[in-house]
């Protein structure tokens, strides 16, 4: 019989964590994609909560700022959504930030085969592996879209208060930011842990003897 690596869900997040220091260059420049990613997502969200707050106003004039603002808006419009440039740009810098995180990743993993060749001769499993893998991301990805969200929440804020003055944040509806931001920080949750799924997968794949042979 195989002996078997069983350890708590605490001690993996330890390990998490201690991976996460001793890299912590690299995981920095990994996050900073994120952080970037997520901030100019929940910019352009918080941006459209704060423009949805000056129409509700009903005041021509906000109307008249916010097309010379460059919003797209016809008369009558109550209600601000992203243009189609908007999401195309939003689109594309979420994928550019899950092809860096990817290539990081993958950079990790080359770097960690004698650390996971170690682990699966003393019996670790695929998905003990996995594991380690994904609690990393995790971590990363809760930290990174956190920052990036209040990032750019504020930043979109402080935009709005020197451009319209002190209405638009007494106007803005502040569940429609919060919402904003929890939905800025889901998304690079998950874009953290898609990221690292194909990573993850080599490293849980990779046979023992031939991570041992490969020289540092």
């Amino acid at each position: 019989m195989h002996r078997l690596v069983v350890l708590p869900f605490r001690k993996s997040v330890e390990i998490a964590l201690k991976s996460i220091q001793v890299r912590f260059f690299r995981s920095l420049v990994t996050t900073l994609s994120l952080v970037l990613a997520i901030a100019f997502l929940s910019f352009v969200n918080v941006g459209n909560d704060v423009a949805n707050g000056l129409l509700a106003t009903g005041h021509g004039e906000w109307f008249r700022l916010l097309v010379d603002a460059g919003y797209d808006l016809s008369p009558g419009d109550l209600r601000v959504d992203s243009s189609p440039k908007q999401r195309w740009i939003v689109i594309l810098s979420l994928l550019v930030c899950v092809v860096g995180i990817i290539n990081a990743q993958l950079m990790a993993v080359t770097e960690r085969f004698r650390e996971i060749g170690t682990m699966k001769c003393l019996g670790a499993l695929d998905r003990f592996i996995l594991r380690l893998f994904f609690l990393e991301a995790g971590l990363q990805g809760i930290i990174g879209a956190l920052a990036g969200a209040l990032l750019g929440g504020g930043a979109a804020l402080l935009s709005a208060w020197l451009r319209y003055g002190v209405a638009a944040i007494a106007e803005v509806s502040w569940g429609g930011v919060l919402a904003s931001l929890g939905f800025a920080v889901v998304a690079g949750c998950i874009l953290s842990l898609i990221g690292v799924f194909y990573p993850a997968l080599v490293a849980a794949r990779m046979q023992p003897v031939e991570a041992m042979r490969v020289e540092q």
